[in-house]
């Protein structure tokens, strides 16, 4: 059980030159071992799956991921080029970032804090978590199988916590430690610290990363109110193809272009003008002139919708003022909120805008859909580096999934498993997933038999390895 197929070799052999030798055989083999685990995603689970589990070395394939030398932003690049090239975008291509809690405890986890839990806080409690904090981006595409959008992730990154926070105390004790022994470090070798960065400070370098590597695409990134900055937005009408679509502020500071300047004025020409309605007063007032319109929205369905659109300038003190599209949603049933949208593309349609922000939701359903089929949140490194990989890796083999069941099944004709009480119409990731399996098992169990044979034998080795992957735990 230690055979990859073809299809699936022929899709990840463009990553072998970022690996040595040994490396990439091992890599090859916790990969596989990735794709067939249920349960837990540990290294020795990986390695018991591929029938491995009586290996003398197995320290050589836990420092595939905490000492190795191999670049992950070089990994996600090729990902990506490898995901256009399986996808082919129609004109602009839509990316989408979001942050997600992988929920870990242990002492010995140096980038550990305590986080707002998304999934189980509402809007009058919130829930508080420990674990680490992931910013992933991932490219939206269109699959042949189905009529939902799918989230495909290629660039996740570590938010480190603020040690200057309060910590839980629990780790209180321990990272005030931590800190006083990287301050003395730091005093005796003459250097000064890192500069702590923030989650929309490393999406900015992500953004500029991703603009380096597709400079002359047409991208939009979309993104939640959390990461709506006006210096995010400033560095995205900074580059050249880059468009960013956000959830807006109800009370954001809105300006009218300057006017015409007086001959005889003397000082710094004026970089805005009068201030403008916020949206929250719009949506207060009987004259707002909205617009009736039928617009893409959840769920793949189109729904009748109240709209109002503006353009201003958005200005906060510090900053350049930044040209904006601002966008107005309400229900004319009544059952949804008022909700604000805005993009930097001022010659954006409301109707884009909008479809674009509703297409970011696929990023969550991925979140969960590592969590449920892939393992994510099951790992148990301590190690820096293998948890900095870790997460990322388990990411990118959604995306992985999703290309080699394109590539297994060419005409789109994913096979559905349903059930007499649960009908589905479509296939979802679980079904590729199973796909997958299906086809990689195959390849193992018929790697010694002939081709045209109806009926052949396993060893009782091959027998016995089967026997016990079918029956453990999931």
């Amino acid at each position: 059980m230690r055979t990859l197929s073809a299809e699936l070799l022929s899709l990840i052999v463009i990553f072998q030159p970022l690996f040595t030798k040994p490396t990439w055989e091992r890599a090859k083999l916790l990969l596989l071992g990735a794709l067939l685990q249920r349960g837990k995603r540990t290294v020795t689970a990986c390695l018991r799956v591929v029938g491995l589990s009586q290996e003398g070395h197995f320290q050589n394939y836990h420092r595939v991921l905490n000492r190795a030398s191999w670049s992950a932003i070089a990994v996600a690049r090729i990902l990506l080029g490898l995901i256009i090239l399986i996808f082919p975008p129609d004109g602009t291509i839509v990316f989408a970032a979001d942050d997600t809690i992988e929920r870990r405890r242990g002492k010995k986890i140096s980038k550990l804090s305590c986080h707002r839990d998304p999934v189980r806080s509402t809007r009058k409690q919130t829930i508080k978590c420990f674990g680490l904090k992931w910013l992933s981006m991932a490219i939206l595409v269109k699959l042949p199988w189905s009529s939902q959008v799918y989230a495909l992730p290629f660039l996740t990154a570590l938010c480190a916590p603020q040690l200057e926070g309060q910590p839980p105390k629990v780790f209180r004790h321990h990272i005030r430690r931590k800190a006083r022994k990287s301050k003395k470090k730091f005093v005796a070798t003459g250097k000064t610290p890192r500069q702590y960065k923030t989650a929309v400070d490393i999406l900015m370098t992500m953004t500029r990363l991703l603009d380096r590597w597709l400079p002359e695409k047409a991208k939009v990134l979309v993104v939640d109110g959390s990461y709506a900055a006006i210096k995010l937005a400033l560095v995205c009408a900074s580059l050249k193809n880059t468009t960013l679509v956000m959830r807006f502020y109800w009370n954001a500071a809105l300006y009218h272009p300057p006017g015409k300047m007086d001959p005889t004025y003397r000082g710094p020409a004026p970089r805005k003008g009068q201030r403008q309605r916020t949206p929250k007063a719009w949506v207060t007032r009987r004259d707002t002139a909205w617009e009736n319109v039928k617009i893409d929205w959840y769920g793949g369905r189109k729904k009748k919708m109240l709209i109002f659109t503006r353009t201003a300038l958005w200005h906060k003190l510090g900053h350049a003022p930044l040209r904006i599209r601002y966008v107005i949603t309400r229900d004319p049933e009544g059952k949804l909120r008022d909700e604000v949208f805005a993009c930097t593309d001022i010659n954006a349609t409301a109707e884009e805008i909008i479809r674009w922000f509703v297409m970011r939701w696929s990023l969550e359903v991925t979140f969960e859909e590592a969590r449920e089929h892939l393992g994510m949140e099951t790992q148990r490194q301590w190690s820096d580096l293998a948890i900095a990989r870790t997460t990322p890796v388990i990411l990118g083999l959604f995306s992985l999934v999703i290309m080699l069941a394109r590539r297994l099944q060419p005409d789109g004709k994913v096979p559905i498993l349903t059930t007499a009480w649960y009908q589905k119409t479509e296939a979802t990731f679980s079904d590729c997933l199973a796909l997958v399996r299906k086809h990689l098992w195959n390849s193992n169990i018929h790697k010694m038999s002939a081709q045209k044979a109806d009926v052949f034998s396993l060893s009782a080795k091959d027998w016995e390895h089967l026997l016990s992957c079918l029956s453990a735990a999931a």
